[in-house]
């Protein structure tokens, strides 16, 4: 017997190498899940399950036809038919699907009429199939209606013993009602549910204009429409590119009343939620800002935590949940006192749980030509109205053969009653008597079975009365529907009569309301005040009150010392510098106090791997700073522009391979030029207003012409004074101020290479 593993003979035609078998079953395997599981069809807006389940009940007789309509059945026999005809997976991916399709939180409008335990928007569970029981919605018939109209194709089920449609004849783009969501293999779907009026008053625009403008069909579309309601604070701008593109995220947020109480007291009612957030979700939330856990690894509550917790008590008294039957959304928020402010209550809320949130938009669906492709709102649209009008003239051939038919046998009829004796005659006597009618009255086979197969009590006078009728009827039915076939105008004056009519009939009011708002942002509140922030050369800093701190009395961990103070306000930020140009940007205020070392800036911080802190600067926003390297580069920021909004930092100098940040430099107001100190005692001084402001950062302009064996060592600001620091003969300490004149002799233009102090063998740094 061969190893599965030799090499095919070389004879071998059919051979097929392991990596072409794996990856021909691989993206058999894609294309499966792609359109046999995840995404949905633009025609009808179902997925394969979908279709399957809805199409399934119709054939059950469950289609919901008013008070005598069928009543529901266990949710279990449903899946049962489902899965033994059309769906050979799991039973629970049948049942969620269903189950889906009944929740008026999930669907916008829903397809299937639930009765019993259907979950609820807090994240509760359907009960068992077993409990629950099921029959079609109203609006399904807009899906299913037309289904044995030969308006749709069919296929083989998966084992060919029945068959099911490919695609439902949808009489409104479902695939905008209801939205879909799902994940395929490299493609993913998020499409947002839509109001039913809009979409259809769109659909008719573009039926009577293809060319209808953006503008226009905006106007008509203007945004989703959730089924929780809630507010769309995205731009109309924001909103129309990610219907442009297919893709997008859009901004919602909860919408809320303020109820006044007795004695000046209120409170915040919340009624409706954003999508994807539950009551449940926000008391969690609630729950874990004002009492917060210790993180993994950590003794104590970081600084962050700390301070939230205030900040949400410090405004927030009580939550409750009143959700119910009457309301079903409910939250009530009980303020600290009368006298919080609302919108700051509001903001807080808003800017700390779900009750403001972003949902994606990725309207990625399989299109008329059976391929996944992200598509515009436009261009669902234009392929759903190609959709309907093939449908509706496939249902019109199929009425008007079933018309041109039914006249056929009622002409049959005519003839017979018109010499009834005669085919009574023929019909005793002849030994065929088919043929001898046929040949007597130039018949067709149609119309000679029926006349065998006719009752004597369709014989009688007042009859020939109903044929007449009723041939003139089909016969005006018969204009009416070889116009629709012959005619573009009157196929486009039946789409639209046909959609209006539905809107009127299953349209509802918007629930969610567009209308920008700026995104809430975290407000703290920090009492400002003096303090000095104090790090050490290990990087543990702390912030002390007041501007009176000696240095001297400073204590550190062993091996440990001072690296520098900085005097400023509980507002201001402390900026860390990483020795790649990477700046992170930590509120003074999360620093702790107290006698204590500090924490760890590493804490507070996440840096790169490979990353080491190079220096530090705190101090207020506007202030501006000169930041240079040991490679003669430099460039003027101001600390606002360093800040950043995450622990990891942003990306704001560029240095060249070997080159060392310097320690930043404060300017101040009067301060007019730049002093440059060179390694071997050379010094620049040039006019400040050389240098321009790079709020973005960068490599900045060249400073001093210095090389290799001669970097720049320091740099300051100065005005009519300046000092070097460095060693004069034995390696003494010594100070060199430069004044007027002295200053003077070492100006020049910016990146030239200056001269060398007088009077200093070495030289450490210019102040």
């Amino acid at each position: 017997m061969p190893d599965l593993f030799d090499p095919p003979p070389a004879d071998a035609g059919d051979s097929l190498s392991l990596a072409d078998y794996a990856e021909r079953a691989y993206l058999e395997y894609a294309l499966s899940v792609v359109k046999g599981r995840a995404l949905p069809d633009v025609c009808d807006g179902c997925k394969p399950v979908q279709r399957r389940i809805l199409y399934s009940m119709e054939r059950m007789g469950l289609a919901f036809t008013g008070a005598g309509g069928p009543k529901p059945v266990k949710s279990a026999r449903v899946v049962g038919d489902v899965l033994g005809r059309y769906h050979p997976h799991g039973d629970t991916a049948a049942y969620d699907a269903l189950v889906r399709m009944a929740q008026g939180f999930s669907q916008r409008y829903p397809l299937i009429d639930g009765q019993g335990n259907f979950g609820s928007r807090d994240g509760d569970g359907a009960a068992a199939m077993r409990y629950t029981e099921a029959r079609l919605a109203p609006i399904a018939r807009l899906l299913l209606d037309e289904i044995d109209e030969g308006t749709v194709d069919f296929q083989p089920n998966y084992d060919g013993s029945t068959e099911e449609p490919r695609q439902l004849p949808a009489r409104l783009p479902f695939v905008l009602l209801n939205g879909a969501s799902g994940i395929a293999v490299g493609l993913a779907t998020e499409i947002p549910s839509h109001n039913l009026r809009e979409v259809a008053a769109a659909a008719v625009a573009l039926i009577r204009d293809e060319k209808l403008s953006d503008d226009e069909l905006f106007a008509l579309l203007p945004g989703p429409d959730f089924p929780g309601g809630g507010q769309l604070i995205s731009s109309a701008a924001e909103i129309r590119a990610a219907y442009s593109s297919g893709r997008g995220s859009l901004k919602l947020r909860a919408r809320w009343v303020v109820e006044d109480l007795a004695r000046g007291q209120w409170q915040l009612v919340v009624t409706e939620l954003p999508p994807g957030a539950s009551a449940q979700r926000v008391l969690e939330e609630i729950e874990e800002l004002t009492n917060p856990k210790l993180k993994a690894g950590k003794k104590a509550l970081s600084p962050e935590q700390v301070q939230l917790k205030a900040t949400v008590l410090s405004v927030l008294d009580a939550v409750r949940d009143e959700s119910g039957k009457d309301a079903p959304v409910r939250l009530v928020f009980e303020p600290k006192s009368r006298t919080v402010g609302q919108q700051e209550l509001i903001n807080t809320l808003l800017a700390h749980t779900s009750l403001e949130s972003s949902t994606p938009v990725n309207l990625t669906m399989l299109g008329l030509d059976g391929r996944p492709t992200p598509k515009s709102l436009r261009q669902m649209l234009v392929e759903w109205v190609a959709f309907r009008q093939a449908t509706v003239q496939r249902r019109t051939r199929h009425r008007l053969e079933r018309v041109l038919d039914r006249i056929h046998v009622l002409e049959g009829r005519q003839l017979v009653l018109l010499n009834i004796d005669e085919v009574i005659r023929i019909i005793r006597h002849a030994d065929e008597p088919k043929p001898a009618l046929i040949e007597r009255f130039r018949l067709s086979e149609r119309q000679a079975e029926d006349i065998l197969e006719i009752r004597l009590r369709q014989l009688a006078r007042l009859e020939a009365i109903r044929i007449e009728q009723e041939l003139k009827d089909l016969n005006e039915q018969r204009g009416r529907l070889e116009d629709i076939l012959a005619s573009p105008a009157a196929l486009k004056r039946t789409l639209i009569r046909e959609i209006e009519a539905d809107a009127k009939a299953h349209g509802d009011a918007r629930r969610t309301l567009i209308q920008e708002e700026r995104r809430a942002l975290a407000e703290v509140k920090v009492v400002d005040e003096p303090v000095t922030v104090v790090v050490s050369l290990k990087g543990w800093v702390r912030a002390l009150k007041g501007h009176e701190v000696d240095a001297g009395t400073l204590a550190f961990k062993a091996g440990d010392s001072l690296y520098g103070v900085f005097p400023c306000r509980s507002v201001d930020t402390l900026l860390v510098f990483g020795n790649r140009g990477r700046v992170h940007s930590v509120a003074v205020a999360l620093l702790p106090g107290g006698r204590g070392d500090g924490v760890p800036i590493t804490t507070l911080i996440e840096l790169e791997a490979g990353t080491q802190v190079a220096h530090y600067w705190a101090g207020a926003a506007e202030q501006t700073l000169l930041l240079a390297n040991t490679g003669g580069f430099g460039l003027l920021a101001r600390a606002g522009d360093m800040h950043g909004r995450n622990k990891a930092g942003r990306a704001f100098l560029t240095l060249d391979e070997g080159d060392h940040l310097l320690p930043p430099v404060a300017v101040a107001a009067a301060h007019t030029s730049v002093a440059c100190l060179a390694l071997d005692g050379r010094l620049l001084v040039f006019p400040l207003d050389e240098l321009k402001l790079q709020s973005n950062g960068g490599k900045g302009l060249t400073l001093m012409d210095v090389d290799a064996k001669s970097p720049l060592v320091s740099v300051a600001t100065c005005a009519a004074t300046l000092k070097v620091l460095g060693s004069g003969r034995g390696g003494k300490p010594r100070d060199e101020e430069l004044k007027a004149a002295a200053l003077a002799a070492y100006a020049g233009k910016r990146a030239r290479k200056g001269r060398k102090v007088e009077g200093l063998q070495k030289v450490l740094r210019v102040v």
